[in-house]
């Protein structure tokens, strides 16, 4: 029986958001969520916020990643990492629990 961890945060990501933080004048936590939604069924809510009473709270590097309880379970064994390419840098989710994604990135189904 596979036991559902929690999501993991990559150093990449949180080198990333304490260089968003380092510019701003109240730092925040970076929210990732699941919606119901997008082309594929689910897509991924990705903002800086302010932490929950109810939210999973992922610390590193001095920074906070939060993912509220209902979108815990759909973001279960994933990995939140930071990607820099040609077409642009971003926030991006490794999640095993997708049976298939769409070409935008934020968008998947389960």
């Amino acid at each position: 029986m596979d036991l559902a961890l929690p999501p993991k945060v990559t150093p990449r990501a949180f080198e990333r958001l304490a260089e968003i933080n380092a510019s701003a004048d109240a730092p925040k936590a970076l929210r990732v969520a699941v919606e119901g939604g997008g082309c594929s069924g689910f897509q991924y809510v990705i903002k800086l916020d302010e932490p929950a009473a109810d939210d999973l709270v992922l610390e590193g590097d001095g920074q906070k990643v939060v993912v509220d309880s209902v979108s815990l379970p759909f973001l279960a064994n994933a990995v939140i990492d930071f990607s820099e390419e040609l077409i642009g840098a971003r926030f991006t989710i490794e999640n095993p629990n997708a049976t298939s994604s769409c070409g935008c990135g934020t968008s998947f189904s389960m």
